[in-house]
This record gives C-alpha cells, structure tokens and sequence, in this order.
C-alpha cells in the first residue's frame, strides 16, 4: 500500500498513524505538500520514519518550493509528478492521510 501524508507531522498526528499501519502492510509513505517536512534531517520524526523500515518518497516540487531540498534525510528518494505516478500505479493501494 502507497500512503500519501500531505500534513506536516507537527500539526497532525497523521504521519504517526501511517507508521503504525504501513509496519503491518509492507508499505511505503509518499510525503507531498507540508508533509515533506517529516523528512528534515535531525527533526523529531527522522526516527521514526528510520525505524519504519519502509520506503519514503517525497515529491521534490514540494521540498523545493519548502526550502528543503538540502535538508532531507538520507535515505529518503525524491519523486517528480511523473515518479509519483508512477508509486501510485505500482501500489495495489493507495490511501490519502489528512
């Protein structure tokens, strides 16, 4: 399952919610709009998105027009709009966290 979280994780508990079910699908997380803020390097949730174990992907027109484009913890693949496309076509499933 592809979860997209486009809240930022210090304004809603949606990105702790996704962590707690995609451990149990196998999934993977896609952070768009003030989401990719969960992907900072040294932030509170750099962690937690570790120790999931799963893919993150975090659309790049978004960090870009954040700032945060040399910020981004390692690990995490940026995606254009055509890569995420791409994660949404790939996945069986797709749920939106708002």
């Amino acid at each position: 399952m592809l979860h997209i979280v486009n809240k930022s994780p210090f304004d809603t508990g949606s990105l702790a919610s996704v962590l707690r079910v995609a451990k149990k699908d196998g999934g993977a997380v896609l952070l768009i709009e003030d989401g990719v803020y969960a992907a900072v390097k040294n932030s509170a949730t750099e962690a937690s998105l570790k120790a999931a174990g799963m893919p993150v992907y975090v659309l790049q027109a978004d960090a870009d027009a954040r700032g945060l484009q040399s910020r981004l913890m390692d690990g995490v693949s940026m995606v254009d709009y055509g890569g995420f496309v791409d994660l949404v076509a790939g996945h069986d499933n797709v749920q939106s966290w708002l």
